[in-house]
């Protein structure tokens, strides 16, 4: 085959470092809009961007010419250098070390979209770490809690 195609659907999640609340209802909206940029600007288009104050998840194409690692830290390093020049509240901000990364069926393409949107909702009653949890249970990803959070 001459042409090399591919549509890999990828959710990513992570969290601020040490979960640290700062991510302001005020800040989100133009966060999200940054890291929906971040991504095009890597031949990552976004399906789905949202989150609350301690993590983001981020619903997108992933590109067939960059690996999965190397779109996560692009988008981190460079929303994080973007942070801190919006406020001196962000003088100091950090993401979390790693993150979460799960494939998904196109024929989920609108619950995943959906849950994403709905996490102010989703979060009245269940923390990132649980959340996190079940993601990591669902997709059959072992873990050492131990390792997992800072």
């Amino acid at each position: 085959m001459p042409q090399s195609l591919a549509r890999l659907l990828v959710h990513v999640i992570f969290s601020t470092k040490y979960r640290a609340a700062v991510l302001t209802p005020e800040i989100r909206p133009a966060l999200f809009d940054y890291l929906g940029t971040v991504l095009r600007d890597q031949d990552c288009p976004s399906i789905r961007i949202g989150g609350i104050e301690d993590h983001v998840h981020l619903f997108f194409t992933l590109s067939r010419k960059l690996p999965i690692a190397k779109v996560v830290e692009i988008v981190k390093v460079s929303s994080s250098k973007w942070l801190k020049l919006q406020s001196s509240d962000f003088a100091d901000f950090r993401w979390q070390g790693g993150y979460g990364a799960f494939s998904v069926s196109p024929s989920q393409l609108e619950a995943v979209s959906h849950y994403i949107q709905n996490q102010e909702r989703n979060h009245q009653e269940v923390s990132f770490q649980d959340e996190m949890r079940s993601f990591l249970r669902r997709h059959e990803i072992e873990f050492d809690e131990r390792f997992v959070w800072d």
